[in-house]
């Protein structure tokens, strides 16, 4: 991976996030209110760089069955904060460590977005990026994990993998935009994330 554009990026997470704006071009036309009934936790996810094949390439779970708000779901590795974790960064890496098997020292965290309010489980996520400087050997947890799914950035660049369907939300029916990565339909909270960090990406290699 070149460093000259991983220390761009690392500069521009420092700098004034394009934030709300950009994920919510990503968002399904009606979000649910925040849930004032439920406890608000926090989770900490990763979007982990790294190369291969002379691309840069990223990581998502496909989500194994259970009964919760985001079975099955496709969604960046990590989950939930636990108080033995240092940071919310600390949260990520040993996620991402149990889902996919990434080991902790091989990636290393440069910077942050915007944190995002999953309502219909009432989480403030707090997105984080870091790099590899090689593929990681993943093992995916079964228990957590039906597969991954490694992804060049340049599938998510590419304006026909942006689509959008009709879906059931919530008992209604509504329009949702997604990613589509080889018939992996990546939406919600975690389609807006990456639409902000595509902002960012765009903006240090120069095509906005």
């Amino acid at each position: 991976m070149d460093i000259n554009w991983v220390l761009q990026l690392t500069e521009e997470l420092t700098r004034p996030l394009p934030g709300i704006e950009a994920q919510f071009r990503m968002s399904p036309q009606v979000r649910r209110p925040v849930a004032a009934d439920r406890p608000l936790k926090k989770s900490g996810v990763l979007i982990l760089l790294y190369p291969q094949e002379e691309s840069i390439y990223t990581v998502f779970i496909r989500r194994t069955e259970y009964d919760g708000f985001h079975s099955g779901q496709i969604s960046l590795p990590g989950g939930m904060f636990k108080k033995s974790d240092d940071s919310l960064s600390c949260t990520a890496l040993r996620e991402t460590y149990e889902e996919t098997g990434m080991l902790i020292e091989e990636a290393s965290v440069i910077g942050q977005l915007t944190c995002l309010h999953i309502p219909v489980s009432n989480i403030n996520v707090f997105p984080f990026v870091a790099v590899s400087d090689k593929r990681p050997n993943f093992i995916p947890d079964p228990t957590e994990v039906q597969y991954l799914i490694e992804t060049r950035l340049d599938e998510l660049f590419n304006p026909l993998n942006c689509k959008s369907r009709i879906m059931q939300v919530a008992g209604k029916e509504i329009e949702v935009p997604y990613f589509d990565v080889r018939g992996n339909h990546i939406w919600g909270a975690t389609a807006m994330i990456v639409s902000e960090f595509l902002e960012i990406v765009r903006k240090i290699n120069g095509i906005m």
